[in-house]
């Protein structure tokens, strides 16, 4: 029975890394923030934001890493915005960004 749980944590496992984040990322909950730096050429934007709760972290200012370059090209130093973020491969990530409202 034990090498059976063991199975199947293992195939779980698999499962979960198989599939990207973005099988799921428009279920991700948003954060509030405020974009307080750009640096497009090496990919990051660093955000004073509200709690974001499925990486369980409080409110804070930190930088994290475009999911795509693209992903800052509309975007300015002070836009209010809603975002998503997620852990891609050990880095924590911007999934989406959009206006706020």
């Amino acid at each position: 029975m034990k090498s059976f749980v063991r199975l199947v944590a293992a195939m779980a496992t698999l499962l979960f890394v198989a599939f990207p984040i973005g099988a799921n990322e428009g279920q991700l909950p948003q954060a509030d923030g405020v974009i307080r730096k750009l640096d497009r050429a090496s990919g990051t934007v660093t955000i004073t934001h509200g709690e974001i709760a499925n990486l369980n972290m409080g409110a804070m200012t930190m930088s994290f890493k475009a999911k795509t370059p693209a992903l800052l090209k509309a975007w300015k130093e002070g836009d209010k915005i809603r975002f998503r973020a997620a852990e891609v491969k050990g880095v924590l990530t911007v999934i989406s960004i959009e206006a706020a409202k």
